[in-house]
């Protein structure tokens, strides 16, 4: 068995796994890079980094669609039970804790952004993800600043990281390499640029400088392309 993870454009993944398929922050029918829409995508479990528009608009509507389980902090999960989401598809947790699936194992990660959910209210502590998938372990680092623990998460010997290179709302190229230095993976995948003008960066040119400053290779997918584990 295989890991296959595609990028959906800006912050979101589908991973399909163990016969299951995930999906991390689906934001795909006004996302202007998305190679796929909300009502054809497929999910057993659906991620949630944090709350904000760009990353949670269409959970709800694909977890009422296919069933799948939401796993989210203790504050997204309520908001989603509150929006008609049974409890029985929410898996809730918060920072440093980890659950088992049917598909690996889930940790839920430190990450420093804001979140803030589409009304307003308060969306819990913003996340990262470390999942124990077949094939390796893969870190997802979701919206996030550069940070020293990025060491410790990579002492398990990471597969794939998958970090932000944007700027402006996430750390940008600059920082994204110093995260490969720290985190130490055998390859890393850029994400959560080029959506829009303010965050739009050169992959090719930071895929160079990964190649040239750390051991990782660097992935540089378009929307809708693949990486195997």
């Amino acid at each position: 068995m295989t890991t296959n993870i595609t990028w959906l454009g800006h912050g979101r993944f589908q991973i399909r796994t163990a016969g299951q398929s995930l999906l991390i922050d689906p934001f795909l029918d006004d996302c202007p890079t998305s190679p796929q829409k909300a009502d054809t995508v497929a999910a057993d479990t659906i991620l949630l980094t944090h709350a904000h528009f760009d990353h949670i608009t269409d959970a709800l509507k694909i977890a009422q669609r296919t069933k799948a389980t939401v796993i989210a902090n203790f504050e997204i999960s309520n908001w989603l039970h509150g929006q008609g989401l049974p409890e029985k598809q929410l898996e809730a947790m918060n920072v440093g804790g980890q659950i088992t699936q049917p598909f690996g194992l889930v940790k839920m990660t430190l990450a420093h952004h804001s979140s803030s959910l589409p009304d307003g209210a308060y969306g819990g502590l913003a996340s990262g993800y470390l999942l124990d998938l077949e094939g390796g372990h893969v870190y997802f680092a979701g919206d996030t600043s550069l940070f020293l623990d990025m060491k410790l998460l990579g002492l398990v010997g990471l597969e794939l990281a998958v970090l932000p290179i944007g700027d402006r709302f996430t750390m940008g190229p600059d920082d994204a390499l110093e995260a490969v230095k720290l985190l130490s993976p055998k390859r890393v995948l850029p994400c959560h640029y080029n959506t829009w003008p303010p965050i739009e960066q050169d992959a090719a040119a930071w895929a160079e400088s990964v190649r040239k400053q750390t051991a990782a290779q660097p992935v540089v997918l378009e929307p809708g392309e693949t990486v195997q584990l």
